[in-house]
C-alpha cells in the first residue's frame, strides 16, 4: 500500500514543464455544457477531457499559434485556434446522430467506424457509464444487447453471450487494457475482481461472437474489452462514494458501501502516472434453496434421506439394513460463512513518451483482493482471494508489444460442502453416526413400539444430538447407552465457529476443506499494422505466447510433486481492403495458427464483407464467416479432486496416472468374492473401465446386465465453432438507429463433462460370458463402485442460432428511447451422445428497454431500464433446474452540482420486484438502493 500512496503523492509534487496553458469550455448548440469531451492539440497526443461542467485546462510545450481539436460522441468535431498563452476559448459543438458511428478498435485491431465493423459489436461509452441505473458500470453491462448474466454472488457476475455458459464461463474472454483477466487456475473471469474502477473506464466494447482469428484460443463465444483512461489526457483527482442497502428475503436488509479514488497527472509531455483505489463491502445474496436432491419432502422430519440443495453434510448417506437409505444431518450454507463480501482493487501505472510522437512505454500493476462465492461442482467460499497482474507494454501509432504476468493466491478459500462434512466428522465419525442411528431406530421399535416415522425421528435425535429417549428409565439397559461421539455442533456457538475455522484452514479434504492455489500465467503478444508502409491494402500481423504454471500443492490439480507447466503460442495475419466506387465495399480476411504443446495446431480463418449503401453510406450490410476454437482448460486437463460422492479427473494423458485413490471394498465383496479390503483406482480406470451412469441406474432397477453400456471415453482435444453471421446497421434520416444481426453456429468436438461409474473390480463390458465382466456386475450390485466426472468431447453435432434487433431514437427533445430483442436456441442429437449435457443456460427470448434524458431540466437527468426473459433450463455439475421468467426494473436520477464539480445520483435495482434467480444453487437476487456522490467525474 505504501507504493500506491507514494505514486499518488508524486502527482501533487511533480514539476510541470509545460510552456503554454489553455483553458475554456465546450458546449452544445443550446449552450449546455458537454462533459467528457475530448480536447487535444492538433497533430499531437497531448490532450484532456472536459469535467462535468464542460470546462477544461490543457498544458502543452507547443508554442502558439496552434489548433485544438474538440470532439465528443454525439457531436461533430470542431477546431479552435490558439494564438497566445493563457488564452480562454469556447467551443460550440453541433449535434450529430452518431450512436452507431463511433470509432472502435476491437473488431479488427484497427480503428474503424462501428457502422463498418465486420462483426457484431456492443459498446458502452463514458456517457452510458455515468448514466447507468445499475450499482456499477459492470452490472450495467447486463443492459447491452446480446448480454445475459449468470450471477453466483452479489459481487461475482459472469457474462454469457450466445449460450453454453455456467458461472465458470471459460468460453468468454475479458481483456483489461489488453490483459486477459481470467484466473490462472479457474480459467474464467471473476467478474470485476481485478478489473477497472469506473472512474478509470474510458470505454467498454463487447464482441459477442467467435473471434479466434485475431484473439486466439479462448475467444470462442465472446470477448469484453475494458479500456482505461490515459493520464496524459484525463488528469486530476476524482472520487466517488456510494452508500445504500440491499434487501433479500433470506439475508434481510443490509448496508452496501462502495468507494473509489483516482489520481492522474502528466508531469510533462513525456511522463505521466496514475493510481486507482476502490473498496466495496456488502452482504451476500444468501443461497437457501431447500429442495431435496434425492426426492421426497423437504427436511429430515419425513425424509430420512433428505439432501437439501443448499444444505451440506447431508450428502453423506448409506443404506442401513431394516432401516433404508439414511443421510446425515447437515448444515445450511448460510451457516458456513459470514456471508460478508469485500473487494479491494488498486492499480498504478507509469507512462513514458520519450519522443515527440505516439510512442509510449507503460508499466502497470493491478491487484484485487476479495471475498465472494463461486459455484462449480460444489459451492466455494473465496476468502481473501488475491489476483495480481503486472504488465510492461510498448506501443506506437501502428504497433504494440506487451508482456504480462497474472498470479493468484487462493488465500483462505474453502469448499463449503467439505467444511460441513468434516465439522460433522470431527464431532462423530460417519460410521459412529450411522451405527447410533441404526441402533436407536431398531431399539425404539422393540422397546417403545414406534412406527417407522417415529423411530426415524428418535434415531436422528440420538445420532445427531445424543438425546436418549430411554434416559432415566430404571432397569432399562439402554438408559446408559453410550454414543459414538459428541453431539453435532450448533451454528452460532463458539464451538461451531472454532471448528469451522479449523476445518477451513486444513487443506487435507479427508479432515478439512481449504484449497490452495498459487498458479501463474505468463503471456506476451505483439501486433504491427503496415498501413504506412503498404498502401494497396491494410495489412496486420501479430502473435502471442503463453505459459501456464499450475501450483495447488495437490489440492486442486495433480501437482503433488511440483508445479505443472505447459506452453501455447499463436500467430496471425489480416488484410483489409475497400473496393468499388466511393469505397463502399470493405473486405476483411484473417487467419491465425495456434499450437499448444499438448495438442495439434489449429487454423482459425475469418472472412467478412461490409457494404455501405445510401448517399451518406449510412446503410451498412455485413456478412461474415469466422471460426473459433477453445483449448481444454487447466482443469479439463490436470484437475484431480475428490469431492466425496464423485471425483473430478482431468483428461491430459499424463494426468490419468497422476490421480490415484484408495477405496474400501464392501464386506460382501470381501467375503463372497475374495476381494481385498481396499482397492486403488486411477484415472486410467475412470476413462477406460467404466459404465455410463444412466445404464447403471437402469441395471440397478432391472438387474439385467443387458441394460449396461460401456462408457467409451476419449481424451480431450480442442473444440471448434464455425460461425456464420449477417447484420445491418444504420442511422436513418429520422434519427432512428437500427442494429440487426443473426447468426448460426456449428460446434464440433464440443468440450463437455460426463459422469461414469467404475467398478472396483472386474472389467466393464457387455460380454456376459466373460468371467471378468461378470465380476464387474457383482461389483455394481455390491455397491463397490466409484463415480467419476471426466472431461471429453461430445460425438454429437451441436448447432445454435439466434438473432437480435436493437432500436434507439430521441423521441421528444432530449429523451432517448431504446429497445432490443434477442432470440437464442440450440439443437443436438441426443441419440448420438446419450450422456451429453448441453448446459446452454440461456433464455430463448429476451427483451430490454431504456428511457433516459441526461438534460431533463437544469442539472437533472434520469434513466430507466427494464429487462424481461422467459424461463429456461439450467444445467451444471452442481445442480439442474428451471430458471423462472423474470422482469426487472432499474432506475436512477442524477443532479449536477457545478460549484463543486460533482454529481449526486440515486439509483435502485430490481424496483418493486421479488427476489429472482439466475443460477440454480446460487442466492436469489434481491433489491439494491443506492445514493452516490461523484466528484470531478
Amino acid at each position: 500500500m505504501k507504493i500506491y500512496l507514494f505514486i499518488v503523492s508524486l502527482f501533487f509534487c511533480g514539476i510541470s514543464y509545460a510552456q503554454t496553458s489553455v483553458s475554456g469550455s465546450v458546449k452544445d448548440s443550446k449552450n449546455e455544457p458537454i462533459p467528457g469531451a475530448n480536447v487535444k492539440v492538433a497533430g499531437e497526443s497531448t490532450g484532456t477531457v472536459t469535467d462535468s461542467d464542460g470546462n477544461f485546462t490543457l498544458s502543452t510545450t507547443k508554442t502558439p499559434p496552434f489548433d485544438l481539436e474538440v470532439s465528443s460522441v454525439g457531436y461533430g468535431t470542431k477546431k479552435v485556434s490558439v494564438s497566445s498563452n493563457n488564452q480562454k476559448v469556447t467551443a460550440i459543438l453541433a449535434d450529430e446522430e452518431t450512436k452507431l458511428d463511433e470509432i472502435i478498435v476491437s473488431a479488427s485491431r484497427t480503428p474503424e467506424r462501428i457502422l463498418e465493423s465486420p462483426v457484431t459489436v456492443e459498446r458502452m461509452g463514458l456517457q452510458q457509464i455515468k448514466n447507468t441505473t445499475s450499482p456499477s458500470y459492470y452490472d450495467g453491462l447486463e443492459n447491452l444487447k446480446e448480454v445475459h448474466f449468470n450471477t453466483s454472488s452479489l459481487n461475482f457476475k459472469s457474462i454469457n453471450t450466445r449460450g453454453f455458459a455456467t458461472v465458470a464461463n471459460n468460453r468468454f474472454m475479458q481483456l483489461v487494457d489488453g490483459m486477459d483477466n481470467s484466473s490462472p487456475a479457474l480459467n474464467f473471469v471473476l467478474g470485476n475482481l481485478v478489473g477497472l474502477s469506473e472512474l478509470d473506464v474510458a470505454s467498454v466494447e463487447l464482441l459477442p461472437g467467435a473471434s479466434s482469428a485475431l484473439y486466439g484460443a479462448n475467444a470462442f463465444n465472446g470477448i469484453l474489452f475494458m479500456n482505461s483512461k490515459s493520464p496524459f489526457t484525463s488528469q486530476g483527482l476524482s472520487l466517488y462514494v456510494k452508500y445504500g442497502q440491499t434487501t433479500q428475503e433470506v439475508a434481510g436488509t443490509n448496508d452496501y458501501w462502495d468507494f473509489g479514488i483516482r489520481a492522474a497527472h502528466a508531469f510533462s509531455k513525456h511522463f505521466a502516472a496514475k493510481a486507482n483505489f476502490t473498496y466495496m463491502r456488502a452482504t451476500e445474496w444468501i443461497a437457501d434453496d431447500r429442495r431435496s436432491m434425492t426426492g421426497g419432502t423437504i427436511g429430515h422430519a419425513n425424509n430420512a434421506n433428505y439432501d437439501g440443495l443448499n444444505t451440506y453434510g447431508d450428502e453423506v448417506t448409506t443404506f442401513l439394513t431394516n432401516v433404508g437409505q439414511v443421510s446425515r444431518t447437515g448444515y445450511a450454507e448460510k451457516d458456513l460463512s459470514d456471508n460478508k463480501l469485500e473487494n479491494v482493487k488498486a492499480d498504478f501505472s507509469l507512462h513514458f513518451k520519450p519522443f515527440d510522437n505516439d510512442f509510449e512505454i507503460i508499466g502497470s500493476h493491478k491487484i484485487g483482493v476479495g471475498n465472494t462465492i463461486y459455484q462449480g461442482a460444489n459451492r466455494y467460499r473465496l476468502e481473501n482471494f488475491i489476483m495480481q497482474q503486472t504488465k510492461l507494454e510498448l506501443k506506437g501509432k501502428n504497433f504494440f508489444v506487451r508482456a504480462y504476468m497474472t498470479t493468484e493466491d487462493a488465500g483462505d478459500s474453502y469448499d463449503m460442502r467439505f467444511a460441513a462434512w468434516n465439522i460433522n466428522r470431527a464431532a462423530k465419525s460417519d460410521t459412529g453416526w450411522f451405527t447410533d442411528y441404526a441402533t436407536m431406530f431398531l431399539q425404539s421399535q422393540i422397546f417403545l413400539g414406534t412406527n417407522a416415522t417415529q423411530a426415524a425421528q428418535l434415531a436422528r435425535n440420538w445420532a445427531t444430538n445424543n438425546i436418549n429417549p430411554f434416559a432415566g428409565q430404571a432397569g432399562n439397559p439402554l438408559a446408559n447407552l453410550v454414543p459414538n461421539g459428541q453431539a453435532q455442533l450448533q451454528p452460532g456457538t463458539p464451538e461451531f465457529a472454532a471448528a469451522l475455522k479449523t476445518v477451513a484452514g486444513d487443506a487435507d479434504f479427508t479432515t478439512g476443506s481449504k484449497f490452495k492455489d498459487n498458479s501463474t500465467i505468463y503471456h506476451s503478444d505483439a501486433n504491427y499494422n503496415f498501413k504506412d508502409l503498404i498502401k494497396f491494402a491494410e495489412f496486420q500481423a501479430g502473435g502471442s505466447y503463453r505459459r501456464y504454471s499450475l501450483n495447488s500443492d495437490g489440492t486442486i490439480f495433480t501437482d503433488y510433486d511440483g508445479p505443472i507447466e505447459y506452453d501455447e503460442f499463436g500467430a496471425y495475419g489480416q488484410v483489409q481492403k475497400k473496393f468499388m466506387k466511393e469505397e463502399r465495399l470493405k473486405f476483411t480476411g484473417s487467419v491465425r495458427y495456434d499450437k499448444s504443446e499438448l495438442f495439434d495446431g489449429q487454423f482459425s480463418p475469418r472472412v467478412s464483407f461490409v457494404y455501405s449503401a445510401g448517399a451518406s453510406k449510412n446503410h451498412n450490410f455485413r456478412a461474415s464467416f469466422q471460426t473459433g476454437f477453445r483449448n481444454p482448460t487447466t482443469q479439463d486437463l490436470y484437475i484431480g479432486l475428490n469431492l466425496g460422492p464423485f471425483a473430478l479427473i482431468g483428461s491430459a494423458a499424463d494426468n490419468l496416472t497422476r490421480y490415484v485413490e484408495t477405496l474400501p471394498v464392501s464386506q460382501n465383496g470381501q467375503n463372497t468374492l475374495g476381494q481385498p479390503s481396499t482397492v486403488s483406482l486411477s484415472g486410467v480406470e475412470a476413462y477406460n473401465n467404466s459404465y455410463t451412469v444412466a445404464s447403471v441406474t437402469a441395471f440397478a432397477a432391472s438387474g439385467n446386465p443387458a441394460d449396461l453400456r460401456v462408457a467409451n471415453v476419449s481424451l480431450v482435444k480442442p473444440e471448434q465453432v464455425k460461425a456464420f453471421e449477417l447484420g445491418y446497421k444504420s442511422v436513418l434520416e429520422n434519427g432512428l438507429a437500427v442494429d440487426i444481426n443473426g447468426y448460426y453456429n456449428l460446434y464440433n468436438d464440443f468440450l463437455s463433462t460426463s459422469r461414469v461409474i467404475t467398478p472396483y473390480y472386474g472389467v466393464a463390458g457387455t460380454d456376459s460370458s466373460n468371467t471378468n465382466v461378470q465380476l464387474s456386475y457383482a461389483a455394481l450390485a455390491n455397491g463397490d463402485r466409484r463415480v467419476y466426472q471426466i472431461y471429453s468431447n461430445s460425438a454429437t453435432d451441436i448447432t445454435s442460432l439466434g438473432f437480435g434487433i436493437g432500436l434507439s431514437k430521441k423521441v421528444y427533445k432530449n429523451f432517448e428511447l431504446g429497445v432490443n430483442y434477442n432470440h437464442a436456441q440450440f439443437e443436438f442429437d441426443q441419440a448420438k451422445d446419450p450422456s451429453f449435457i448441453a448446459g446452454f443456460n440461456t433464455p430463448k427470448h429476451r427483451v430490454k428497454a431504456s428511457l433516459g434524458n441526461d438534460k431533463l431540466f437544469k442539472n437533472f437527468g434520469f434513466n430507466v431500464n427494464a429487462r424481461w426473459s422467459d424461463e429456461y433450463l439450467w444445467q451444471s455439475s452442481f445442480a439442474d433446474g428451471v430458471i423462472p421468467s423474470i422482469t426487472v426494473f432499474d432506475a436512477q436520477i442524477s443532479y449536477k452540482i457545478p460549484a463543486i464539480k460533482s454529481v449526486i445520483k440515486l439509483s435502485a435495482a430490481n424496483i418493486g420486484g421479488g427476489d429472482y434467480l439466475q443460477v440454480v444453487g446460487a442466492g436469489r437476487i434481491g433489491q439494491q438502493y443506492l445514493a452516490s456522490l461523484t466528484i470531478n467525474p
